[in-house]
């Protein structure tokens, strides 16, 4: 095998440890056929070119992969790639509900026994026990049950 063969067995070696580093981390396979890469590539220098070339080719594949590794995995290298944005937004929890049993308000459309009810200036949908209620009736919170809010007529 040439020189050029084992430094381009070498040069893909280090590429494909690039990639398991920076890009794809933790699947190891990519890191795996690296290592695999560089070995055959340092075994190949060390056979076909003696051993003065076979140091050559250890100590740089060595000190490159080991530099590749030190800046990839570097925690200030690491925030860069990883997402450290925290998610702060939120949306209205139904089991806080921001009507109480007992609040009143007007039917906006016919409780069938569901509709929507606005309770001040609060849309809301709502049902009954089963009653049909007209539009435009007063109605009173009974209970909330987990998502939904269980009203009555007002007489």
């Amino acid at each position: 095998m040439d020189w050029i063969s084992i430094a381009l067995l070498l040069l893909f070696g280090l590429l494909f440890l690039i990639a398991e580093v920076l890009f794809i981390p933790g699947t190891t396979v990519v890191g795996l056929a690296g290592f695999a890469l560089l070995a055959a590539g340092i075994w190949f220098g060390y056979r076909d070119l003696g051993s003065t070339a076979g140091h050559v080719t250890l100590v740089t594949s060595l000190v490159l992969a080991g530099v590749i590794l030190y800046l990839g995995l570097r925690p200030k290298n690491m925030a860069k790639l990883a997402l450290t944005d925290v998610n702060d937004g939120h949306v209205r929890d139904a089991r806080l509900p921001d009507v109480q049993p007992g609040a009143t308000g007007r039917a906006l459309s016919a409780l069938r026994p569901s509709g929507t009810v606005l309770f001040d200036e609060h849309r809301r949908e709502v049902v009954t026990r089963g009653e049909f209620v007209p539009t435009g009736a007063e109605v009173r919170v009974l209970r909330i049950e987990q998502n939904r809010i269980v009203v009555e007529a007002v007489s």
